[in-house]
């Protein structure tokens, strides 16, 4: 198991007050960007709160940054392995996703996560920063893109824009899959804003 020191919600908790102090941000002013309420807010950054698959998209999305920067799952070791038993899940209202690496190079993130869309179950999202890359491992999963939509079997592979509104459903069974982010460069450095984000 994993310690608490180095949970999910611990390293959200502690994550999000350093970038939304680093932003000069209240936590009205995050709330209105993320549609978070601010209580909620609060309570993931006192590690009181429980955080989900679409608030810390949300969250993403509202700050421009990669998620990684958020759940800090930078590992240095020479070998990387993550066990399957000691990833947390970070699960939302149809999809388990297990953080596995962060890797940079070049001046590109990517984030490597096991992901598990659960049977009959849909995954909304309306959009975060960032390239999104699905690979299906077993199952049909159904994409849809800013209104497109396409079915996945094993071995099939998609790629959208991840600022897109988007939703990923498993019709006829659970799906595995392997998703990859990628971020360009300069993601998470605090942007001018004119108004609320896109």
């Amino acid at each position: 198991m994993t310690p608490a020191s180095s949970s999910v919600r611990d390293v959200l908790a502690a994550n999000l007050r350093r970038e939304r102090t680093r932003r000069g941000l209240s936590l009205s002013e995050l709330s209105r960007l993320s549609k978070i309420g601010k209580a909620t807010l609060s309570q993931l950054e006192s590690a009181t709160g429980n955080p989900t698959i679409e608030t810390v998209f949300s969250l993403s999305r509202a700050l421009e940054m990669p998620i990684s920067d958020l759940l800090d799952t930078r590992r240095t070791d020479t070998v990387t392995v993550v066990r399957a038993a000691d990833a947390e899940v970070l699960s939302g209202e149809g999809v388990d996703l297990r953080p596995l690496q962060r890797i940079e190079t070049g001046g590109v993130i990517m984030e490597l996560y096991d992901q598990q869309v659960r049977a009959d179950s849909r995954q909304p999202s309306l959009g975060h920063a960032g390239t999104e890359h699905t690979v299906v491992q077993s199952g049909t999963l159904a994409v849809e893109v800013d209104g497109h939509r396409v079915e996945l079997g094993a071995g099939d592979y998609v790629s959208f824009d991840a600022s897109l509104p988007h939703c990923y459903a498993a019709p006829d069974g659970p799906v595995h899959s392997v998703l990859l982010l990628h971020y360009r460069s300069g993601a998470g450095e605090p942007q001018e804003r004119h108004g609320a984000p896109h």
